[in-house]
């Protein structure tokens, strides 16, 4: 069974790296921009590590 919010940020994230995408292919990319959607993947990453690290303990 997929934990409802795991699918929703793996979205999120999938979302991240189309805007990350777009903005290294803009003619001047804003480094700041970057730097922002970076974290928030890393943030999204690591809810993701503990929401399957909880799930594979309760398991």
């Amino acid at each position: 069974m997929t934990h409802p919010r795991l699918e929703s940020l793996l979205k999120k994230i999938a979302q991240i790296e189309l805007s990350l995408e777009a903005e290294h292919n803009r003619p001047s990319p804003d480094p700041a921009r970057l730097q922002s959607l970076k974290r928030e993947k890393l943030k999204l990453r690591d809810e993701i590590h503990l929401i399957r690290t909880t799930t594979a303990l309760a398991a």
